[in-house]
């Protein structure tokens, strides 16, 4: 019983190790998309519109 257990505990530890790269490669897909979105002229101008309306309202 003992070298079942084994067996599952190995096969579990590549199944981890896949996983965690999946990740890793989604949140970098997720980090590029959001600067791309970030440093886009439209939105840039909609952030400093943002930041100078609570500049005004608080300064």
């Amino acid at each position: 019983m003992s070298t079942i257990a084994n067996r599952l505990r190995r096969n579990e530890a590549g199944m981890s190790t896949a996983e965690y790269a999946v990740g890793t490669v989604a949140a970098c897909g997720f980090g590029g998309v959001l600067y791309k979105l970030l440093t886009s002229e439209p939105v840039q101008g909609m952030l400093k519109d943002v930041v100078s309306k609570a500049f005004d309202a608080f300064g």
